[in-house]
C-alpha cells in the first residue's frame, strides 16, 4: 500500500499583470515540480495576475486575462497527471474574491475563497476584495464559457472544503489566514486533514523571517501534518519586495527551505513524507484526539487520484533540519540589491546614477548597487540564463558574460560629487576612494556657479543678499541658502542621468538613486525604509563581507550635509546638531510613534522610564515636544517622498503605509499641556487641576 507523497511548492518572480510572463514562470515550476515526482503543486498568492495589482482589481480585464491565463493552464501538457493549487481574482455572483483555484487533468476541483483578509500596514485586500465568511459551506459556481470549453464543467464548488484523495486529505489556507488567532488548520487538522497548504504574498520586512517560519513549523507540532507554504519572490512593481522563504514542514520540523533572497525567477521545493508518519505522531497525542471527537467536519471532496504509488518502499523520505537566518547586515545588503536589480531590468533601464556626497547614507547606497552587481555575477556563473539574457539586454552587449562585480558596477553605476565651497577635502577624498572600490563610474564636479548665479538673481529682483547665519544672516536666510545647493544637486542629477551616456557615446538613461534625505527628489530609494542605526550595522557588514576598507572612514565621521561655510577648511555643521538630538535618540522616537502607536503624551510616559539614567523627566518633555513639532512641521514632505524600499514597520511612507495628515497645529497645546503638568508632579509641584483625570 502506498503511503509516501511528494508534494511541491514555490517561489515565483511574478510581476503585477505580467500575464505572459506569470504564465512561462507557473508552468516552468509546474513542469520542475512534475520532473521532481510531485502530484501536488502549489504556488503563491493571486499568481495568475501578480500580487500587487492593487486598483487594477477593479478591473474586470484583470479577472478576464487572469481566466485567459487559467485556460492555458488547463490544457497545458506539462500540467498533467499533478494536480495545480494557482491563485486568481474571480467573480463570484458579483463579488470578487482573492481565490484559489485548484485543478487536476484539465477540471477545476475546487474554487476556495480567501476567509481572511490582510488589512494593515501595506495591505488592503478589503478594499478590492471580500473575505468569504461561509465556513464549512460553498456554493455553485458558473464558470465562464472559455472554461466551460475546456473542462465541459458549467459548475464547480466554491468554498470552504478539503480535497480527499484515495491516500490522504487536503486543506487551503492563504497567507492571513496562518497569522490568526484560529487558523483554519487547526480544526482541519482535527478533522483529519494531513496536507495544509498556504500560497502567500508576504512581503521582506527586517527580522521577520523566522516569525514565519516559527508560525509554519507551530502549525504542525501541536496537531501533526505536512506544511507547505508558496510565497511569491521579487518586486511586483512597487515599493514591496517579496522575500520567498518558502517551506515544506513536517510534524512541527522544516524538511525544505526556500531562499530569502535570489535572482532565480523559478525556485521549487520538493518533499518526500511518509503520511503514517503524520498517523503515527497524531494517535498518541491523547488531547488532540478528544478535541478531533468533537470537532465539526469539513464537506469534502473527493479526488479519483493518488499522491502516492503502490510501490515505494525504496523512496527515502525527507530528513528535517535547522533552518538558517541571515544575520541583519546580510538582509540589508541582500534585499534592497534584489529589488535594485527587478527594478533595473524591469524599468527598461541602462542603469544608475548616484549622487555621492562621502557621507554614509549615499555610500550605503553605493554598497547596494555594488551587492546587486555581486549578485548578477554571482547568477550567471551559476548558470542562470534569464539574469544572462537580462544583463546583456540592459549593457546593449551579446557578448558580455560578466564575472568581475568592480567592472559591471562600472557599467551599471554612475556616482557624482558635486562640490560647493562649503564641501569640504575629506567628504571629497571618501566618495573617491569608495568609488575606486566598488569600480563605479565616478565624475567631480563643482555647482558654485549656479548657486552664486541663483543667489544673484534674487539680489537683482529684491535687491537683498541673503547671508549664511555665521555671515550675519538670519535662521531663514541660511536655510534658503542650503536648500538651493540641495536643489541644484537634484537638477544636476537628473541632466546628468538622462544625458551622461549620450555624451560618452552610449545608449540609455539611467535611474536617479535617492539616499533618505525627505528634501532631495530622485526616482527610487533602496534605503528610505532604514533607520540611521541600521545603516551603521549595513556598513560594518560591508566593511567585512565585501572588505570595503575606504567605508571606515566613513562609518567613524560624523554625519553633516555640508551646506554650511567650513570654518578653516573643516566642516562645522553636522546632522545631530542641526537636528537637535542624535540619530540613537531619533531612531527611539520614530519607532514609538509609528510602530508604538504613541502620541506625544504616551511617548513622554515611556521615555521618562527608557532614558531615566541620562535625562529628566523636564529635559525628556523638551525633546518629545521638539519632535513632534518638527514632524509636524515636516509632514507634508512625506506625500511627495521618493518610492523607497520598505524594510520594516519603522518607514514613515505616506502612500500607502503610513497614513497621516500632513497639514497640523504643530504646537499640539493640549497634547504638550498634558505632558507638562505631568513633568510639574514629577518635579513635585502642583500641577493644573484641569488635568487630574490623567493621573
Amino acid at each position: 500500500m502506498g503511503r509516501k507523497v511528494t508534494v511541491a511548492t514555490c517561489s515565483l518572480n511574478q510581476w503585477a499583470l505580467d500575464f505572459e510572463g506569470n504564465l512561462r514562470r507557473i508552468l516552468r515550476s509546474i513542469e520542475i515540480a512534475r520532473n521532481k515526482g510531485a502530484k501536488y503543486r502549489l504556488g503563491p498568492e493571486l499568481e495568475i495576475c501578480g500580487y500587487g495589482c492593487w486598483d487594477h482589481y477593479f478591473e474586470s480585464d484583470t479577472i478576464l486575462h487572469s481566466y485567459q491565463v487559467l485556460a492555458q493552464l488547463l490544457v497545458a501538457p506539462v500540467a498533467q497527471n499533478i494536480i495545480c493549487d494557482v491563485g486568481m481574482p474571480v467573480m463570484h455572483r458579483n463579488v470578487r474574491y482573492n481565490c484559489r483555484v485548484i485543478f487536476l487533468n484539465g477540471k477545476i476541483l475546487l474554487i476556495r475563497p480567501k476567509m481572511v483578509l490582510a488589512n494593515e500596514g501595506n495591505y488592503q485586500e478589503m478594499r478590492w476584495f471580500a473575505p468569504w465568511q461561509k465556513s464549512r459551506k460553498s456554493e455553485d459556481h458558473f464558470l465562464p464559457r472559455m472554461i466551460q470549453e475546456l473542462t465541459k464543467q458549467e459548475l464547480v464548488p466554491f468554498g470552504d472544503l478539503v480535497l480527499a484523495t484515495k491516500d490522504t486529505c487536503i486543506g487551503t489556507e492563504i497567507c492571513e489566514e496562518l497569522w490568526t488567532p484560529h487558523s483554519p488548520h487547526i480544526d482541519m487538522g482535527l478533522d483529519g486533514v494531513e496536507i495544509f497548504t498556504n500560497s502567500s504574498g508576504s512581503h521582506h520586512v527586517l527580522r521577520k523571517a523566522h516569525t514565519r517560519v516559527e508560525l509554519v513549523n507551530l502549525a504542525t507540532i501541536k496537531n501533526g501534518g505536512i506544511y507547505l507554504l508558496a510565497n511569491q519572490k521579487g518586486c511586483a512593481g512597487d515599493r514591496l519586495y517579496y522575500d520567498g522563504c518558502s517551506m515544506i514542514s513536517v510534524n512541527g520540523s522544516t524538511v525544505a527551505q526556500g531562499a530569502q533572497f535570489s535572482l532565480d525567477e523559478v525556485e521549487v521545493l520538493t518533499a518526500t513524507v511518509d503520511l503514517e508518519d503524520i498517523r503515527t505522531f497524531r494517535a498518541e497525542i491523547s488531547s488532540r484526539n478528544l478535541m478531533a471527537s468533537k470537532v465539526v467536519p469539513y464537506p469534502r471532496i473527493k479526488v479519483d487520484f493518488a499522491l502516492s504509488c503502490h510501490d515505494d518502499v525504496l523512496v527515502s523520505t525527507s530528513e528535517p533540519f535547522q533552518w538558517h537566518f541571515h544575520s541583519l547586515g546580510e538582509e540589508i545588503s541582500l534585499g534592497p540589491a534584489c529589488w535594485l536589480w527587478d527594478y533595473l531590468r524591469r524599468s527598461q533601464q541602462a542603469g544608475f546614477f548616484l549622487p555621492l556626497s562621502g557621507g554614509l547614507d549615499s555610500s550605503a547606497v553605493a554598497c547596494l548597487v555594488y551587492s546587486m552587481c555581486r549578485l548578477v555575477c554571482q547568477a550567471v556563473s551559476n548558470g542562470n540564463k534569464e539574469v544572462l539574457v537580462d544583463i546583456q539586454r540592459i549593457l546593449n552587449r551579446d557578448d558580455v558574460v560578466p564575472q568581475d562585480p568592480q567592472k559591471l558596477c562600472s557599467q551599471l553605476l554612475t556616482t557624482c560629487y558635486m562640490a560647493t565651497q562649503n564641501s569640504s577635502q575629506d567628504t571629497y577624498n571618501r566618495a573617491k576612494e569608495l568609488a575606486e572600490q566598488i569600480g563605479s563610474y565616478h565624475i567631480n564636479l563643482n555647482i558654485d556657479g549656479v548657486v552664486k548665479a541663483i543667489v544673484e538673481i534674487f539680489r537683482i529682483v529684491t535687491g537683498k543678499m541673503p547671508q549664511f547665519l555665521v555671515h550675519g544672516g538670519s535662521s531663514r536666510e541660511d536655510l534658503a541658502m542650503q536648500n538651493v545647493q540641495a536643489r541644484v544637486r537634484m537638477v544636476f542629477a537628473y541632466l546628468f542621468a538622462q544625458l551622461s551616456f549620450w555624451s560618452r557615446g552610449m545608449r540609455g538613461g539611467l535611474l536617479v538613486l535617492g539616499s533618505t534625505n525627505v528634501d532631495e527628489s530622485a526616482d527610487i530609494n533602496p534605503i528610505g525604509g532604514l533607520s540611521k542605526t541600521d545603516l551603521r550595522t549595513f556598513i560594518q557588514y560591508c566593511i567585512e563581507r565585501f572588505h570595503l576598507n575606504s567605508l571606515r572612514s566613513i562609518v567613524s565621521a560624523p554625519a553633516t550635509a555640508e551646506l554650511e561655510p567650513l570654518a578653516e577648511g573643516q566642516v562645522t555643521q553636522t546632522d545631530e546638531e542641526d537636528m537637535g538630538m542624535t540619530y540613537k535618540e531619533l531612531s527611539v522616537l520614530g519607532r514609538l510613534r509609528k510602530v508604538g502607536k504613541a502620541g506625544p503624551y504616551s511617548m513622554f510616559c515611556k521615555l521618562i522610564n527608557m532614558w531615566k539614567e541620562i535625562y529628566t523627566p523636564r529635559e525628556v518633555a523638551e525633546k518629545v515636544k521638539y519632535f513632534f513639532r518638527m514632524y509636524s512641521l515636516n509632514r507634508h514632505k512625506m506625500t511627495t517622498l521618493t518610492p523607497s524600499y520598505h524594510a520594516e514597520n519603522y518607514s514613515p511612507d505616506d502612500n500607502r503605509f503610513d497614513l497621516r495628515p500632513f497639514l497640523y497645529q504643530s504646537n499640539w497645546p493640549w497634547q504638550f499641556r498634558c505632558i507638562d503638568h505631568q513633568v510639574l508632579k514629577l518635579e513635585g509641584a502642583e500641577g493644573d487641576q484641569d488635568f487630574d483625570d490623567l493621573d
